[in-house]
């Protein structure tokens, strides 16, 4: 075989590997999503309805901020 004929092929390869690790990463976090939904405040609402406390919006705005900054602070440690 000639090297142009080599050189069609990797690039055949390469273009394949990519798509399809594009839509198998697509899958995986689409259903990764889906059993680990990411918390909104309606779900901090429940939950803390179900520790026995009354929400406040402004207590669910200061939760949500403190998630927000907690995962700020452990994504810029990675």
């Amino acid at each position: 075989m000639s090297t142009a004929v080599w050189i069609l092929l990797i690039i055949i390869a390469l273009v394949l590997g990519f798509v399809g690790g594009f839509f198998a990463a697509r899958k995986y976090m689409e259903s990764y999503l889906k059993k680990n939904p990411p918390i909104n405040e309606n779900m901090l609402k429940m939950m803390m309805l179900q520790m026995g406390q009354k929400p406040s919006e402004r207590k669910l705005h200061q939760m949500m901020n403190a998630m927000k900054t907690q995962s700020a602070k452990q994504n810029s440690k990675k």
